[in-house]
């Protein structure tokens, strides 16, 4: 029998997914460059549903017409020469699903280009890792409608599912999948450091040990925090090193990687128009983190505030620092979201956020119970220009923002590097100011170069011969 899907790819995500499909019900033929890793897949996982290929032209062969192909190559270059590779073995109406961690640009351009042929292309977005490709990842692809609607039966079973929903839904077009996917990183860029600045404070400010730490984010999983992260958090300061007897966090080196799509997210909000401050200052935060020989050698010669001993309410400061992460994190999301707003608008993508909301609750990295509340919000104001303004999350900014702003000056005046929490607080007070210092600087930028200025009190463009 012929096989329904092919996967193109056979890396950790790419052999995840094959089995995932083949778990499911779907005959999946696999192929990859080098003949290593598809032998690997198919002595570890011997499944009637799985046929191996050695040959390009047998892979696509193997597959039902209309064909449909899902790529995980690394993003670039060598998806390019993959595609090209592709296109003189399929006909017209055969799809490439592309299901790396692309660019947005390129998946527009390869979405363009390959219907100039008449074959079909999906960018999609995946999240989740190795274990939500496996047994059900967060999907957000995007493409022609009909497309989606060819390939969505498949899909949609091997995504995660929440009440029954898949965590899979069609975007919109062109590249918004990957879009969406990369905001989604960018997010979750934000919410991994809060988390972290939140841990630095409890055990350099409050004083508490990791198991402690790890203990109240056990605790704080049973609250409206309960996510995705703050659990593998609680596991990972519960671990001890076997070697040293340390907690394992304490012998993993400060310096930590990123792959990029932070770094995109952040790039096309400057490109956009959009203060995703928090986002971007996580993404600084991990640069900062790199220089660790510099940071080594500039805490010998470069000395923070004199802090005072004195005795720390613990139980004030761990309720404090809770308020002030989901503070943070409501920030974080609101920033994201609008991001996805003026992007659906400047690119004409017709982005759906509810729905973007009900996919991020499952199989993805920054899924979380309030996501559910994030919906509802778009879905009872479609005009809701910022989560901040929703009356769930109105209520909690006015209620927890006096904690945010209690553990930001704290840790400054402790000398605790916290950029996420400060830029979050930088944030909400900057969008509630009705009335800013910006005037100023446009009155700077009509003096020095004729920009002209807008005023409060008629009409028309304005300039002052300074």
């Amino acid at each position: 029998m012929k096989s329904t899907i092919g996967v193109f790819g056979l890396g950790v995500m790419g052999a995840s997914l094959a089995k995932n499909m083949a778990n499911k019900g779907e005959r999946v033929a696999v192929y990859n460059y080098t003949p290593d890793l598809t032998e690997k897949l198919v002595s570890e996982f011997a499944h009637d549903n799985v046929t191996a290929h050695y040959e390009l032209e047998d892979f696509v062969n193997q597959l039902e017409k209309p064909r449909k192909i899902f790529l995980m190559v690394t993003a670039g270059s060598v998806t390019d020469a993959v595609i090209q590779s592709l296109i003189p073995l399929l006909e017209k109406g055969d799809l490439i699903m592309d299901g790396g961690n692309a660019q947005f640009q390129d998946s527009n351009r390869r979405y363009h280009q390959l219907k100039e042929l008449g074959i079909d292309f999906l960018s999609v977005g995946v999240s989740g890792g190795e274990e939500g490709a496996l047994h059900g990842p967060a999907l957000m692809p995007s493409g022609a409608r009909h497309a989606y609607d060819q390939a969505a039966p498949i899909l949609e079973k091997i995504a995660a599912q929440v009440d029954g929903k898949p965590c899979c839904s069609y975007i919109g077009p062109e590249g918004s999948g990957h879009y969406v996917k990369m905001v989604h990183n960018g997010i979750e860029y934000a919410d991994m450091q809060l988390i972290t600045e939140a841990y630095q404070f409890l055990r350099e400010k409050v004083g508490l040990t990791v198991k402690e730490i790890a203990d109240v984010f056990k605790t704080w999983n049973e609250t409206e925090l309960k996510s995705y992260l703050i659990e593998i958090t609680s596991h990972i300061l519960d671990r001890v090193d076997a070697e040293t007897n340390q907690p394992i966090v304490d012998v993993i080196l400060d310096k930590a990687g990123q792959k990029g799509t932070g770094k995109w997210t952040s790039q096309n909000a400057l490109d956009i128009g959009v203060p995703s401050s928090i986002i971007t200052e996580s993404v600084f935060a991990r640069y900062v983190s790199a220089f660790k020989e510099e940071r080594v050698e500039a805490a010998k010669h470069l000395i923070g505030p004199s802090v005072k001993d004195d005795e720390v309410d613990k139980a004030y400061w761990i309720d404090q620092v809770k308020e002030a992460l989901f503070m943070g994190k409501i920030c974080a999301y609101a920033q994201g979201f609008h991001q996805y707003q003026q992007a659906s608008e400047q690119y004409g993508w017709n982005l759906n956020l509810d729905d973007i909301a009900l996919i991020f609750r499952g199989g993805c990295i920054i899924r979380a119970d309030f996501l559910n509340t994030i919906s509802d919000a778009f879905k009872e104001d479609a005009s809701l220009t910022n989560l901040l303004r929703a009356p769930y999350f109105q209520e909690k900014a006015n209620q927890y923002q006096t904690a945010l702003r209690t553990v930001a000056i704290k840790g400054m005046e402790n000398g605790l590097s916290l950029p996420c929490f400060s830029a979050a607080l930088t944030y909400y007070d900057g969008y509630r100011s009705a009335q800013s210092g910006a005037n100023l600087i446009q009155a700077q930028r009509d003096y020095f170069g004729a920009h002209t200025y807008e005023r409060v009190d008629k009409e028309g463009i304005f300039h002052t011969e300074w």
